[in-house]
């Protein structure tokens, strides 16, 4: 019997962060830092929700509208502009499937976030990698690959998975250059853990306008990875596009309601931020004693570079992976020599630089 045709598939799918080690039965404890995942957790308000007995029978609610109603009042936006998704992966695909055909093309740092690719490749467009510098993203490489095929540009502002960022004068520097028929997503993933005054989200940078669309997560600072939420944040007209082509109740109850109080939680949030800039710090401190050199301090990980240390990124990697610490390997994402790291919990860090200790001193 002949195979019914599908589509020529020509690009790498997603490869997450490593979870497990080979041969690692003698490994009493495995510590993950490869895919930026919270620290501290998730608040005790959604540990709370967990705990309760939930009607699993029932269809959640597929408009979201409470948890819409929580993020405009915490964020001062219009509920109507916000649209909740499994994941912000999800949004990221249906934006590709409303906007882009065959023929268009859509523009991404050098090194970026790969869905962003993926998502574009899938619905017939041709990815336009725009140059960095210093693996920061550079608004004029982004502007010099604009045509008149460009229909999206993405990038995550910090960018992942270098850390890197543009400050909110660049921002509005892009969005400028940028034809106003063009559509600016601006993925505010890690936003939270910025503290540089130069710096702004998207979202409150561009809040007001209509071809610049804003990305949110509740994987990061949340800790609510393996719930699968986010949302979009928009001009009406393309939120209503979007519920047009969305699944029906993509996003399940349990998620909905951690979600809503994971946003009330401040205490929790400001634990986690002071929690991730003490030790970003500490951790950036003790590798250059190593010559192993960094991004400036901005979200919940750090791009570890090796080209001036006495062992490469591959020699650390498989170091620390005896000791059962599992960082992300970077050759997927075309930066070699570099490995990026999760900040974890305090055990988990403290578990980290002993073994980082170890290998230099039994040299």
């Amino acid at each position: 019997m002949k195979l019914t045709k599908f589509k020529s598939l020509k690009f790498q799918s997603y490869k997450p962060g490593k979870y497990e080690i080979p041969n690692s039965k003698k490994i009493k404890k495995i510590i993950k830092l490869s895919a930026n995942e919270s620290a501290l957790g998730a608040s005790p308000k959604v540990k709370t929700i967990l705990r309760k007995n939930i009607n699993t029978s029932k269809y959640p609610d597929y408009t979201s509208k409470l948890l819409r109603k929580q993020i405009s009042i915490k964020f001062q936006c219009d509920s109507d502009k916000v649209i909740c998704g499994s994941g912000s992966d999800e949004i990221i695909q249906m934006l590709c499937q409303l906007f882009l055909s065959k023929g268009d093309q859509v523009i991404v740092p050098e090194y970026s976030f790969l869905m962003y690719r993926i998502y574009s490749s899938i619905s017939g467009a041709k990815v336009i990698f725009a140059k960095e510098k210093n693996y920061k993203i550079s608004v004029n490489n982004i502007i010099k690959k604009v045509n008149k095929k460009t229909k999206i540009v993405f990038l995550a502002n910090p960018n992942n998975p270098t850390g890197t960022y543009l400050y909110k004068n660049e921002l509005i520097n892009l969005r400028n250059k940028l034809r106003k028929d063009i559509l600016l997503v601006i993925d505010d993933a890690y936003f939270e853990y910025m503290k540089d005054n130069k710096y702004s989200s998207g979202l409150d940078t561009f809040k007001n306008f209509k071809n610049v669309f804003i990305l949110r997560t509740f994987s990061k600072i949340h800790g609510l990875a393996a719930l699968r939420i986010g949302w979009g944040f928009g001009d009406k007209k393309i939120i209503n596009a979007l519920n047009l082509i969305k699944p029906p109740f993509n996003v399940n109850k349990i998620a909905q309601l951690c979600a809503i109080e994971a946003l009330k939680d401040e205490k929790f949030i400001n634990k986690s931020i002071q929690h991730n800039l003490y030790w970003c710090r500490k951790i950036k401190n003790k590798l250059e004693e190593f010559n192993i050199y960094t991004n400036k301090i901005s979200a919940n990980f750090l791009l570890l570079n090796f080209n001036q240390c006495k062992f490469s990124a591959s020699v650390i990697e498989k170091k620390l992976e005896k000791n059962g610490i599992i960082l992300r390997e970077m050759k997927t994402y075309g930066i070699y020599n570099h490995l990026r790291l999760t900040i974890g919990n305090s055990v988990e860090n403290k578990m980290f630089l002993k073994s980082v200790d170890k290998i230099f001193k039994n040299v």
